[in-house]
């Protein structure tokens, strides 16, 4: 506002001084200003995204089952909505529900009062889950810096390395961690990705995708969850996978994925 009154002021004083101000502010042609192309990381991660699912994303409407537990998301262009349901082991119906920034959480469907703290930790958990399962459609949030590294070679495939970090703002709890995407030149989809934490003594974890599948427009694929330690570089990783130096930590398997909008 400071800024906007300075010039206010300044314009008003130039037009007292002299009312010919043709040669005084140069007329401002939209041809003159010129679109910034996109960098080649942010190119890149656009066509992975066309390559998994592009329009479909942004209006969609989809559950499945990820280690008993029951999700759902829909998208719509801006606006979203994440919910997961679960039983727990007291036999009570656990409903949590994430709309835009919103979180609620219900117990056999009454309204439970939750504290900050706990309104962050199950939002978060719940955000993870389908973040990763909509990858890489998030990667164009605004939060999101996307960095070219290299061209490599995993398994005869050649593949683009791009390095994934957040800002500060927008970026999450985690903003700190870093990732890497190994997007296949051929069909531009995401074959492998990198990831550090520093949470509960820090780690990196390296994912392979396997069981592709498109549902209504939407790839959806599942993951082997590989376990390296904290102080690997990520673009290391790939090296050790190949040489089959990785241990096996988890794997991540959607279950009865279904496309609900009609």
């Amino acid at each position: 506002m400071k800024n906007a009154l300075t010039l206010l002021m300044f314009t008003t004083l130039l037009f007292s001084c002299n009312t010919n101000t043709e040669n005084i502010i140069p007329e401002i042609s939209s041809a003159n200003i010129e679109a910034k192309p996109p960098s080649k990381g942010t190119q890149i991660i656009n066509n992975a995204i066309q390559a998994h699912g592009g329009k479909f994303y942004d209006v969609a409407n989809y559950t499945f089952l990820f280690r008993n537990k029951e999700y759902h998301f829909t998208n719509d262009h801006n606006n979203f909505s994440y919910a997961v349901k679960h039983t727990d082991e007291q036999g009570k119906l656990i409903h949590d529900q994430l709309i835009n920034e919103a979180f609620t959480r219900t117990i056999n469907h009454k309204l439970v009062d939750l504290s900050q703290e706990d309104q962050n930790k199950y939002s978060s958990s719940l955000n993870s889950v389908i973040y990763f399962v909509l990858l890489p459609y998030k990667l164009n949030d605004a939060s999101v810096n996307k960095t070219y590294v290299e061209e490599t070679t995993i398994k005869g495939e050649k593949y683009d390395v791009i390095e994934i970090t957040f800002a500060q703002e927008g970026g999450g709890e985690d903003f700190d961690d870093e990732y890497q995407y190994w997007v296949n030149q051929t069909t531009n989809q995401i074959d492998y990705f990198a990831y550090n934490y520093r949470i509960n003594g820090g780690g990196a974890r390296f994912r392979s995708a396997y069981n592709k599948r498109v549902v209504d427009g939407i790839t959806f694929q599942d993951y082997i969850n590989w376990e390296a330690s904290f102080e690997t570089p990520l673009k290391e990783i790939p090296a050790l996978f190949e040489k089959n130096k990785l241990k096996e930590a988890s794997r991540i398997e959607l279950k009865n994925v279904d496309n609900l909008k009609e």
